[in-house]
């Protein structure tokens, strides 16, 4: 359970980085902005922006899973396979959203919010 815990923060570094590296791949940011003050937020692509809402999105089911994570771990509970699905669904979202498929995504989401709920069920 702890390499999930590590990977999922793996996942998170990732999706706060993609950002910035999307939109200087797609030439709407000067590597010297990221280094800069960022006093003004600059015209980014759609790519960049749909990898922010990924991010903000990763980052209201994060503490939840962490939480789901830790109490497993304390509380001997086998919950393994279902925070496994959740990163790999976390994972399939991100690639979702990137592509904009919209009710793609959406399934995705409900599916790794039911691997939460898995997760939380048997800490009772």
């Amino acid at each position: 359970m702890i390499e999930l815990i590590l990977l999922s923060l793996v996942l998170l570094l990732v999706q706060l980085v993609l950002p910035n590296i999307l939109a200087v791949r797609a030439g709407n940011v000067a590597p010297d902005y990221l280094l800069g003050a960022r006093d003004q937020a600059p015209e980014t692509s759609q790519g960049a922006q749909r990898a922010k809402r990924a991010c903000a999105n990763l980052l209201e089911t994060l503490p939840a899973f962490l939480a789901l994570a830790v109490l497993s771990i304390v509380l001997e509970a086998d919950v393994v396979l279902l925070a496994q699905a959740w990163l790999v669904l976390r994972v399939v979202y991100l690639l979702a959203y990137l592509a904009g498929v919209a009710y793609l995504r959406s399934l995705i989401w409900v599916g790794a919010l039911a691997c939460l709920i898995g997760m939380a069920l048997p800490l009772f």
